[in-house]
């Protein structure tokens, strides 16, 4: 009999994903990444026609994970992982790093060449750095909401200084 998953796949802020559905214990196995190897360079070719699901395992192989049954493509990428992946007797498996709790998004960091080709020109879009951005674009209305305010208290205070006086007229 098959044994139950820990997850499921959900709705997420950056597609599709996967949710805890129990408890994961720190460094328990959560899903292994899955499918066809290539060469790099047949890889390079599949990447040139849009394959987002490509996983270099070293400087020869690369895992194809573009089928719907490998579970693993839907780990989405954050900067706060709370998975890593591991290569184990030329398998890749994601385990988690932290205790995951029901309900949260299995992540883990695609690495720093992802990071710079796809995800630094559009923005990362995980939970921390979205919060991040968010707290930064408050900041940035704030400061402007303050000068304006001030600008509107000096140019009310110049208006009082300077209106002229009216004589009573008899």
């Amino acid at each position: 009999m098959a044994r139950k998953k820990p997850f499921r796949i959900g709705r997420s802020r950056t597609g599709l994903g996967l949710f805890a559905t129990e408890p994961i214990k720190k460094y328990a196995f959560i899903v292994e990444y899955k499918g066809r190897r290539l060469s790099n360079e047949q890889a390079e070719k599949l990447e040139a026609r849009g394959n987002r699901y490509l996983y270099e395992i070293n400087s020869r192989r690369t895992i194809d994970g573009s089928g719907r049954s490998n579970l693993g493509r839907y780990a989405n990428h954050s900067c706060r992982p709370n998975a890593e992946s591991h290569l184990t007797k030329g398998k890749i498996i994601l385990r988690a790093i932290k205790t995951i709790r029901p309900g949260d998004e299995i992540t883990y960091d695609y690495g720093e060449d992802y990071y710079r080709n796809v995800i630094t020109p559009r923005g990362c879009r995980c939970v921390k750095c979205r919060q991040k951005r968010a707290s930064a674009r408050r900041a940035q209305r704030a400061v402007k909401a303050r000068a304006l305010r001030r600008k509107q208290r000096t140019r009310a205070a110049a208006m009082t200084r300077h209106r002229p006086r009216r004589r009573a007229t008899r």
